[in-house]
């Protein structure tokens, strides 16, 4: 019998200080970009606890060794029946700073490859090689299309590492030229640390100790120029990784303006700095997480105690590099920034919001063309009237996506497309997705839902959550994700098999004043054109024409302004048909 073995599938174990990951993760063509994982679970084992439980390093017990190599021996029994290639290239173990520093490595590394076989080798990083995969992590999670560029900071339980990153599309990745710097104030460390200390001298000491740290290495990682002219301009992005700063993450995202937060996903999630940095706040919901029976969602009791820790920290972090203006969190670790370094250059460059919803893409030809007409709709700036559609609105990438996915709900009822249209980007099939900021997620799941009816197709609770994450995005942004998603309504009438067989309209749109009722408003005009087959009828009724010029200009009506009728935002609309 001939094996089915896929050789797109790789198993990949991240044996980190706070718990050991284990994940099965699909590169096959075209979602390669998004890293896509068919499998994950976790051991919470924290590597870094089991040798410092009394205070003082110890061996990792043989207890702790013979749950970690059972819990392989299951991960690797899991890989067989994925049919991952059992090839040194497929299956990794990926050892870092806790497995690095342990008193019985060599022991611990020798008793897991001797229970598990070839191809199964434990990859023991270096404490530099760890930095630069872990900011490729982080890179993999939040640097969609348009790349990023900031402090990236990852912190385990054992320690964390500082440095900076510029990543851009189709560019080699720019980094620090020492690579990236490590501090011994892991959750973990730091937690055993605040603990020996008992008064109030000591921990003032240790604050000041970790201040100048931190700006002797801000000075040492010498940021590139554009990064310097970046902090003076407006200040740095952080990028945060590691369990500690996902749980900081979380309790930011539970008290947040808007509450319940709509989109359960740390990934992309960001905060400014000024709420970042509320220590007092998010310490009071890490308290009372601890004594709730239920707590913040995605908050284990071990990381809500280690919340005074990770706040020692971030005091001490920003008082040192003031620049800081924004904080964005990220799920990309060692794992992801393992995958990440192996594709090639022009995969890396590719939009991973627009890879991962290309396979749901019923014909890919048409949806590149359903693209460029939902594009034409939009009008092009006019500085003459001073008229300007959002630029988080133009991107490419997201008006591809939003083709790509138009057909998705087609078979449902009526009673749940607009329902699952709107969940597709937050809790859907592009949920686990890589590189999508929140308001990237907003503007889609917006798109869609009105795609197929909007606000009046959602029963309760629906609504209410598309009103909060209306509330992630302006007036302006809300309004247009609307308008679109009425032009999608509008194709998917033109052309209801998502196939462009026949060119059947044309679009063009631009500003123009002398619109509304009285005459005196600026607005969009849309040119809409339709083509006639050869024995000279029209490729779309004058019935259904009528219906969708209606839809059109309804959304630019004042009952449909965002915010109200009276101060909210809205374009007037006129569509003028031609044939």
């Amino acid at each position: 019998m001939v094996e089915n073995v896929s050789d797109h599938l790789y198993a990949i174990v991240d044996m980190g200080s706070n718990g050991i990951r284990f994940s099965i993760t699909d590169l096959a063509a075209p979602t390669t970009r998004s890293l896509p994982t068919i499998y994950q679970s976790r051991l919470g084992i924290s590597l870094y606890d089991a040798q410092y439980s009394r205070g003082q390093q110890v061996p990792i017990p043989p207890d702790v060794i013979d749950t970690i190599i059972s819990a392989l021996k299951d991960f690797k029994r899991t890989s067989l029946d994925f049919d991952v290639p059992q090839k040194a290239d497929h299956v990794q173990i990926l050892a870092t700073e806790a497995t690095r520093n342990a008193v019985n490595s060599q022991d611990f590394i020798s008793a897991i490859e001797k229970a598990l076989g070839e191809p199964w080798r434990v990859k023991l990083l270096k404490k530099e090689d760890e930095g630069k995969i872990g900011a490729l992590g982080v890179v993999s999670s939040v640097g969609g299309s348009g790349g990023l560029e900031g402090l990236v900071m990852d912190l385990g339980g054992g320690s964390t590492q500082l440095t900076w990153v510029i990543a851009r599309p189709g560019e080699p990745l720019q980094t620090s030229r020492i690579g990236s710097t490590s501090f011994p104030y892991g959750a973990a460390a730091m937690t055993q640390l605040l603990s020996e200390l008992h008064t109030d001298k000591d921990r003032a000491n240790l604050h000041a100790k970790m201040v100048q740290q931190f700006r002797d290495t801000f000075d040492e990682l010498e940021l590139s120029q554009s990064l310097l002219n970046k902090a003076k301009q407006r200040g740095l992005t952080l990028y945060l990784s590691g369990g500690g700063f996902r749980g900081w993450g979380y309790l930011l995202m539970s008290s947040h303006r808007i509450r319940p937060y709509p989109i359960p996903i740390i990934n992309g999630f960001s905060v400014s700095v000024k709420d970042f940095k509320d220590t007092a706040n998010v310490s009071n919901i890490a308290v009372d997480s601890l004594q709730s029976e239920i707590g913040v969602f995605r908050v284990s009791k071990r990381r809500a105690a280690q919340v005074p820790a990770v706040s020692y920290l971030v005091d001490a972090l920003i008082e040192a590099i003031p620049v800081i203006h924004e904080v964005r969190f990220c799920q990309g670790g060692v794992r992801e920034g393992w995958l990440f370094d192996g594709l090639p250059n022009e995969v890396r460059a590719m939009d991973p919001l627009e890879a991962a919803s290309g396979r749901f893409a019923t014909d890919a030809e048409s949806a590149r063309k359903l693209a460029t007409l939902i594009a034409a709709s939009l009008p092009k700036d006019c500085d003459v009237l001073d008229r300007r559609v959002p630029a988080a609105i133009r991107e490419k990438h997201l008006l591809s996506s939003f083709a790509n996915l138009m057909y998705l709900q087609q078979g449902h009822s009526k009673e749940s497309a607009a329902v699952n249209a709107l969940h597709v980007p937050i809790t859907g099939v592009l949920a686990s997705t890589h590189g999508v900021g929140h308001c990237e997620r907003a503007l889609l799941s917006l798109m869609l839902c009105q795609r197929w009816g909007g606000a009046g197709e959602l029963p309760a609770p629906h609504g209410e959550l598309r009103s909060r994450v209306e509330l992630l995005l302006t007036q302006q942004e809300v309004w247009w994700a609307r308008y679109l998603g009425v032009i999608g309504w509008t194709l998917g009438r033109v052309y209801p098999a998502a196939r462009i067989k026949e060119e059947r309209v044309k679009i063009s749109t631009r500003w123009a004043d002398g619109l509304g009722k009285k005459g005196n408003m600026q607005g969009v005009v849309m040119d809409l054109s339709v083509n006639k087959d050869v024995q000279g009828e029209l490729l779309l009724g004058k019935d259904v024409l009528r219906e969708l010029v209606e839809d059109i200009e309804a959304i630019g009506k004042k009952k449909n302004r965002v915010g109200g009728r009276d101060y909210g935002f809205g374009v007037p609309v006129r569509v003028d048909c031609h044939w």
